[in-house]
């Protein structure tokens, strides 16, 4: 038997990003072993998963003193041979060749790949670390293309928004995954993995798939209920469909395609059979809401509002700005489409369009600034602002700027001068927590069917458990019937002519299929009905012990021999 000490604290069953306890204060067979699968990390990350969270970072020295065995295919006695040494086994392998093969079951610990969650939310994280992680849409294929090149991530896709950075993989080892996909997290921000720890959750199968779910029904929101975060979860779809229309690399495959499918579904029934969304909810209606609150009169009258920006968020601003009485605005935008865009479908509001280059002249003359752009870069400094004037006194003189960007275009600075104050996201949480109490019986509601959703998907995934077992039961009664076939053409002779060895081979390929069928019958099932998804995995147990379809042993030499060993 082969046997490594493990480098990392992965190998005793241990999340890469969990805090190691140190060795004085754990015992022996601690209960790591037993972990909930769902790890959420970050000041708040239990909220979205009910499970306690950890905030301090992974060890990764060598003191764990736990051994692994990677040859558990085989384990045969050793043979000595002629000279005396035990380099060969009663199998004839060579712990080499254990060595190479034990890949075959390299994660026979492991049920099956495992769906795992990444990444950071406002629950976890303040805006200065979430915009380091940002992914534009334009560098989305980059990135997933970067996340599968490591070994162990299978699929890959990445849900970025104001709110929230999370990935999401198919990885083949839940270890090695998690590890590379840290890795990747470090390289792209430039912080340090130790740094990042503490703000990043951390989900597994069933936990990360539920995520997914709430995220796509708005029960994970800063605003609960915002329908905004549903289009964003179908953009990420889009996405990775045509990336794998475009690669066809598998980078976002089957498991994480049926994944997005099923979280849009669970979108769509949450918004319709309950009334979570009732009302205007969404990152730009709070933000219009908080303004309305810090402004000295409450309201909009005789304040200059500027809107830098002109895509959805801003069409969003200017629909709730409206609806408080807010009819006059001034828009900044890179060019005019769009502007014009905004004119059309809101002819009763009085705009002022200008160009980027006009956008000191137009926040010098604006009391109230909203930056809702797609640049990643700060565009209004408080060296910008210090040079100006002070507001209008219907607004106290204090020019409010709410950026509701990320990354964001304001410098958080601007709170420092006695005339400026600059609001993000993360400070709309004093508008949104009024609108979480409210919605609470529709958030309950919602949670039912987020389950029915959870099982559905899961029932698909566990249906893709017989698909080897299919495929071995396939190949052994192909080996049997082409042994058989040629063992009797051996004994007839060459005396058969070509049309009567089709008839006997298309014979037995028809006796082998009527043979098939009713055991293979017995592995299909209905994917999104759990009871007939059971009773398949129960037929596929049987199966495998009727035709000892889990001879590893056989596995190896079947791979020996194609390699063109005997």
């Amino acid at each position: 038997m082969v046997s490594v000490t493990p480098r990392t604290a992965a190998a005793k069953g241990r999340c890469p990003l969990h805090a190691t306890t140190p060795t004085s204060t754990r015992k022996q067979g601690s209960s790591s072993r037993t972990r909930q699968p769902g790890v959420a990390f970050g000041r708040d990350a239990g909220k979205q998963s009910g499970m306690k969270v950890s905030t301090s970072a992974a060890g990764k020295g060598p003191s764990s003193s736990s051994v692994v065995n990677v040859a558990h295919v085989v384990q045969p006695e050793v043979v000595v041979d002629d000279a005396g040494a035990p380099g060969s086994t009663s199998t004839g392998f060579s712990e080499l060749d254990r060595l190479r093969l034990s890949t075959v079951n390299r994660y026979a610990q492991e049920r099956k790949n495992s769906i795992i969650a990444v990444g950071l939310t406002v629950h976890t994280a303040p805006v200065e670390v979430r915009e380091k992680l940002a992914v534009a849409e334009e560098d989305w294929n980059a990135c997933v293309s970067e996340l599968t090149s490591y070994p162990h991530v299978d699929e890959a896709c990445i849900l970025s928004t104001c709110n929230r950075m999370e990935l999401y993989c198919n990885a083949l080892s839940w270890h090695r995954g998690v590890k590379e996909v840290e890795d990747w997290l470090s390289a792209r921000s430039g912080v340090p993995v130790e740094e990042l720890r503490p703000y990043l959750f951390l989900l597994r199968d069933r936990d990360a798939i539920r995520h997914l779910l709430r995220v796509s029904g708005g029960l994970d929101s800063l605003v609960m209920g915002e329908g905004q975060i549903l289009a964003q979860v179908k953009n990420v779809h889009r996405l990775g469909t045509e990336y794998e229309q475009e690669l066809k690399s598998g980078g976002f495959g089957r498991h994480l395609n049926a994944l997005f499918k099923q979280a849009i579904q669970a979108g769509k029934r949450v918004r319709s059979e309950t009334d979570i969304a009732s009302g205007a909810v969404s990152v730009s209606s709070a933000a219009a809401e908080l303004c309305q609150l810090k402004l000295p009169s409450g309201d909009f009258e005789g304040a200059s509002v500027l809107i830098v920006g002109a895509g959805k968020m801003s069409k969003l601003l200017v629909k709730h700005l409206f609806s408080k009485g807010c009819s006059k605005m001034t828009v900044v935008n890179r060019s005019m489409p769009r502007c014009e865009e905004l004119q059309q479908e809101f002819p009763e509001v009085d705009f002022t369009f200008e160009l980027s280059p006009k956008l000191m002249d137009c926040v010098a003359s604006a009391d109230v600034v909203f930056a809702a752009s797609s640049s990643d870069e700060i565009l209004i400094t408080k060296e910008d602002v210090s040079a100006m004037g002070e507001a209008c006194e219907q607004v106290g003189g204090v020019r409010r700027f709410f950026d509701i960007s990320v990354p964001r275009n304001i410098d958080p600075k601007i709170t420092e001068l006695d005339h400026g104050h600059a609001y993000n996201v993360d400070d709309l949480k004093e508008v949104v927590d009024a609108n979480k109490s409210a919605r609470a019986a529709a958030a309950a509601e919602a949670e039912v069917l987020i389950v029915e959703e959870l099982q559905g998907y899961e029932a698909w995934r566990d249906s893709l458990e017989t698909v080897p077992t299919i495929k071995k039961l396939r190949t052994k009664a192909e080996d049997i019937r082409r042994a058989e076939l040629d063992k009797a053409l051996n004994k007839v002779g060459e005396g058969l002519s070509k049309k009567e060895r089709r008839v006997l081979e298309d014979l037995s390929k028809g006796i082998v299929n009527k043979l098939l069928h009713g055991p293979m019958a017995a592995l299909r099932c209905d994917a999104s009905d759990p009871e007939s998804v059971g009773e398949s995995l129960k037929n596929m147990h049987a199966l495998e012990n009727m035709f000892d379809l889990k001879n590893e042993e056989d596995d190896i030499k079947k791979m020996l021999e194609r390699a063109g060993r005997k």
